[in-house]
């Protein structure tokens, strides 16, 4: 059985909305794109790019598809990034993608179909694509969160969790913290089940 990861570059007020430049995702009025390129550095990148190398296959919702799509297949073939991602089998769910133009991609229709790949693949990333990390998170299909966080408050954008949505769940810590130079911080998660709670702090 294969290991379904979330790869999500996240603000310290929840979003994950348009890291990667100013016209990434304007979605909603989303005014402060490209936010993560500033706190970029050499560590950082080279734990980025080993979350990359080792993925065997990339699951995508539509929108960042479409995204992705657009720009990885039009980069340098000297880009390792755009190399690994070109290369790669990908997945997109989508009930009104008929046909992905994005060479080695098949369109998967839901959960379902995302649980099959896990037979599959030994390790598959999601990147970004919250719409659909959300009902895979609430599905119990996601088995590890790769979260790089960085040191800014937007108080809008798209957020993994909007309020009154998710299932309660606890995760234990898979990796010890690591910080970067520019001030970003990896934190590595594993689904551990249920939380725990009830427990007045002090007692046995």
């Amino acid at each position: 059985m294969g290991t379904l990861s979330l790869d999500l570059f996240i603000t310290l007020d929840g979003v994950y909305q348009a890291p990667g430049g100013p016209d990434e995702d304007p979605e909603g009025g989303f005014e402060y794109g490209g936010w993560q390129a500033a706190y970029s550095d050499e560590e950082a990148g080279e734990s980025i790019m080993a979350n990359i190398d080792a993925m065997d296959a990339l699951l995508l919702g539509r929108k960042t598809y479409d995204i992705f799509a657009a720009f990885w297949p039009v980069q340098s073939a000297g880009d390792p990034i755009a190399a690994k991602f070109n290369a790669m089998p990908k997945f997109v769910v989508s009930r009104s993608l008929a046909d992905a133009s994005w060479k080695g991609t098949a369109v998967l229709s839901g959960p379902a179909d995302v649980a099959a790949l896990k037979d599959r693949f030994s390790d598959i990333h999601i990147i970004g694509s919250g719409d659909l990390a959300r009902p895979l998170l609430e599905a119990g299909l996601v088995d590890r969160l790769n979260l790089f966080l960085y040191p800014l408050i937007f108080g809008t954008g798209k957020r993994l969790f909007p309020d009154g949505t998710g299932v309660p769940a606890a995760f234990t810590l898979a990796e010890a913290p690591r910080g970067f130079p520019n001030g970003a911080v990896s934190l590595v998660y594993e689904l551990a089940g249920s939380p725990i709670t009830g427990i007045t702090i002090g007692q046995e």
